[in-house]
């Protein structure tokens, strides 16, 4: 049993990486922790438990990565993908930092593995946890739980006691023993965005965010989030960028997970529900692309797609929960996909003819290409012409939302006087927006809430001596 009579050094609203980090490193600077997770025990880990890999930069090759990836390529990749829109103070320390936290996750009992291959191309870039995010997440829990870390599951924060940009206590609610004071001396905020609050998304997409999946966990709806911004926490972020991709249309409302995500648009084309073409399918290596694909579909009528290939391709992607659907011709294929047979075999015959030779390598730009139709396939362009002809619904999957909590290089959070409040902190997916105005590369989300994670742990374990 956990004594909530008692004042903690540091209390962590979260339960996923960002929370983790935060508690254990903490807990290892001598503080006493408690770590409130809202979702039950099965549940616990928000998004992590449907992680791949993370992102960090490194000098030189290792047992499970095939080169260096400096600390200036990691910022130029950011810069390329966010257009410019990131603190770039706060990214550079973000990505100086990550090159530690190779070595201090394992130390923390998480185990790496050689990175898939495939269309993901991440092998230097990237590095995969052993048995995935839920085996990352138990490692960690494992070893909070070792270093005494005080956990509850099915621990809802229902207001948090603020005055002056200090937090005193926090009201908590469980299914057993009813409502609680919680106190302690400092606070991190590791309690994910607000992507599984449909209504939330709706002030800002409309009714089209009806239409959203979420791949992660249904308890990511922003409550904590929202109350610090109405105690006067500074906020960050556009609130209609998001990480969204685009994710099998048969997939759950919730929690569908990496299995439902398409990696298969580099291989064929993508058209809306009028079977027309929308977007470069072949703008960029896909780990710097996928997560365009999510708010792409979701501006298409009704947030609906299709990616559209030929049987040749089937074996060149990683296969998902779903089986594509086939056509033995074009016609057949639109019928089942309730589009225009006419138009889907114009924009296949239109495509076809506009393709150019050239050596396909989808692990480079190559120069297969077309001319003369718009939009342009710069890469990876093939004739979609070898039945059985085949196709994947999609829509868009919304990961997480980048309207979050500013903070600083010791991931305390900034009033909105532009002042540090005077022990509260954030990690994880609650300020990623500091770093992601928009756009996303592959395992940016695991190193914010790594990094930032330990960082916060640490300096809330620091404030609370204080």
């Amino acid at each position: 049993m956990v004594d909530l009579t008692r004042r903690f050094d540091v209390l962590v609203i979260g339960g996923g990486n960002a929370a983790l980090c935060a508690a254990i490193s903490a807990r290892r600077a001598g503080a006493s922790v408690l770590v409130l997770e809202g979702a039950p025990k099965f549940y616990r880990g928000g998004n992590t438990r449907h992680t791949r890999n993370m992102r960090c930069a490194h000098d030189a090759a290792t047992e499970i990565l095939t080169g260096p990836y400096t600390e200036e390529e990691f910022w130029k990749d950011l810069l390329l993908v966010t257009g410019g829109q990131t603190d770039e103070e706060l990214a550079r320390f973000m990505i100086h930092e990550s090159k530690d936290i190779l070595n201090w996750i394992v130390e923390q009992g998480v185990r790496w593995q050689p990175s898939l291959g495939g269309t993901l191309s991440l092998g230097r870039t990237n590095s995969f946890f052993l048995g995935g995010g839920r085996a990352m997440l138990n490692a960690l829990y494992r070893t909070a739980e070792e270093l005494g870390v005080d956990i509850l599951y099915d621990a809802e924060v229902i207001d948090l006691v603020i005055e002056h940009g200090m937090f005193l206590s926090a009201q908590l609610k469980q299914p057993v023993g009813g409502r609680t004071e919680v106190r302690a001396s400092t606070l991190v905020a590791a309690a994910g965005g607000f992507e599984a609050n449909i209504e939330w998304l709706k002030q800002y997409w409309g009714e089209a965010a009806d239409n959203f999946l979420i791949r992660g966990t249904p308890y990511n709806r922003g409550a904590i989030l929202k109350m610090l911004l109405a105690k006067g926490v500074q906020e960050i972020g556009d609130p209609t960028q998001c990480h969204a991709v685009a994710i099998d249309a048969r997939a759950p409302k919730f929690d569908g997970g990496i299995i439902t995500r398409h990696d298969s648009v580099v291989f064929g084309i993508v058209v809306n529900k009028h079977a027309e073409r929308f977007y470069d399918e072949g703008e960029d290596i896909w780990p710097k692309r996928y997560a365009i694909w999510g708010r792409l579909v979701a501006a298409q009528p009704d947030q609906i797609a299709y990616i559209i290939f030929d049987s040749t391709v089937v074996t060149s992607f990683m296969p998902t929960l779903f089986p594509p659907i086939a056509g033995a011709t074009i016609a057949e294929l639109a019928g089942k996909l309730e589009l225009d047979a006419a138009a889907l075999e114009k924009t296949i015959t239109d495509f076809n003819a506009a393709v150019r030779p050239g050596t396909f390598d989808h692990t480079i730009l190559d120069d297969c290409r077309t001319e003369g139709i718009t939009p342009a396939k710069t890469h990876w362009a093939r004739r979609i012409e070898t039945p059985p002809y085949l196709a994947y619904p999609v829509r868009p999957g919304i990961t997480f939302t980048y309207l979050g909590t500013r903070v600083n290089k010791q991931s305390r959070m900034l009033m909105k006087d532009g002042k540090p409040s005077a022990n509260m902190f954030a990690a994880g997916e609650i300020m990623a927006g500091n770093v992601l105005g928009k756009g996303y590369a592959a395992g940016i989300g695991m190193t914010i809430g790594s990094v930032f994670g330990r960082v916060a742990g640490r300096e809330a374990a620091k404030n609370a001596r204080n």
